[in-house]
């Protein structure tokens, strides 16, 4: 079985900048343009979805749909530049503190809410993707130049242990950051409320994501216009489902590299421009919008500052908390 080295898998991405770079003369930019509004849609409308999810459990505070997109856009935005999602950290930190008296795990838990849509319309991408005869099956995952993806394919055993070890550090922090069990599941089926009203879930997350989607769909129809593979139904489904496989191995932004690999795997060696540039173009744009988010809708400056506040909060909370305890405790 060959190894697949993490230095051949940054060299072939880095070509692939290269490559993009030289092939700009014929990039689209009229459709790259319209592909960036329409994905600017996309994020809109998940973020209105994540309101609605909000909404619901905490239905009497009064918070602002914008602060909310600002704290998605600028979530999405810094994903696409900081590895293993470390932009859900701070979409989680600005989100807590647009909403008056929230919590943590409830904003965690709306969250999941939100992944409901996104598992239900992967299954039916990749099961079409699958059987298109060009998308690589799980086990020729090993073969891809992509170190992530390539190394727990060739690693099972290790793949599933780091499975396992992530599920039991996650109960572990359950364990160490609840100090009230009880008082923590409150909170976090707080934020699921939603999910008790079928009718309300489908009406106000499940169409207006479905409404998303088709944006994200049509984005993705002209940025294969824009990079000249050519925009159809079958093109863009296979693109998605190379997101979703992406989507599930976040140790670099944005799933660079995976992307890259599958997306050259599926559309042969003429898509390697594409599929670079379409992970350029993406990350510029929204992490552009999400940074000027961050400064306009919440006054801060840096990346920095954003953690100082998010520690603060913590903090601030966490002392809010104790106090709360004390003051129920019996005497």
């Amino acid at each position: 079985m060959r190894t697949v080295l993490p230095l051949a898998g940054v060299s072939d991405f880095f070509d692939a900048v290269d490559q993009f770079f030289s092939d700009l003369a014929a990039v689209k930019w009229g459709a790259l343009a319209v592909a960036l509004l329409f994905f600017s849609a996309y994020l809109s409308l998940r973020a209105r979805a994540s309101f609605n999810i909000l909404r619901a459990a905490y239905p009497t505070e009064a918070f602002r749909y914008k602060d909310i997109w600002a704290a998605y856009f600028a979530g999405y935005g810094f994903n696409s530049v900081i590895p293993a999602r470390g932009g859900d950290v701070v979409r989680l930190f600005l989100t807590k503190t647009s909403v008056p008296r929230s919590s943590y795990p409830a904003v965690a838990s709306s969250f999941f809410v939100e992944n409901l849509f996104d598992l239900t319309m992967a299954v039916f991408i990749l099961t079409f993707a699958f059987t298109q005869g060009v998308f690589p099956k799980p086990p020729d995952f090993a073969s891809l130049d992509a170190f992530d993806l390539s190394y727990f394919a060739q690693h099972p055993k290790f793949a599933l242990f780091t499975l396992t070890a992530l599920g039991v550090l996650a109960l572990a922090a359950v364990a160490i950051l609840s100090a009230r069990v009880r008082a923590f599941w409150e909170r976090v089926k707080q934020g699921l409320t939603i999910l008790y009203d079928r009718h309300r879930y489908l009406r106000e997350v499940w169409l207006v994501q479905f409404g998303g989607w088709l944006c994200r769909f049509t984005a993705f129809w002209f940025l294969l216009e824009a990079f000249n593979i050519g925009g159809s139904v079958k093109n863009v489904l296979l693109v998605l489902g190379v997101n979703a496989v992406a989507a599930a191995v976040p140790f670099t932004p944005g799933g660079a590299g995976v992307q890259q690999a599958l997306l050259v795997k599926v559309f042969g060696a003429e898509a390697t421009a594409y599929s670079v540039g379409q992970q350029i173009a993406i990350a510029a744009w929204t992490f552009g919008v999400g940074f000027l988010a961050i400064a306009i809708v919440f006054r801060m400056r840096s990346f920095k500052e954003i953690i100082r506040r998010g520690r603060e909060d913590r903090a601030q909370d966490k002392k809010m908390r104790a106090e709360s305890e004390e003051v129920e405790a019996p005497a």
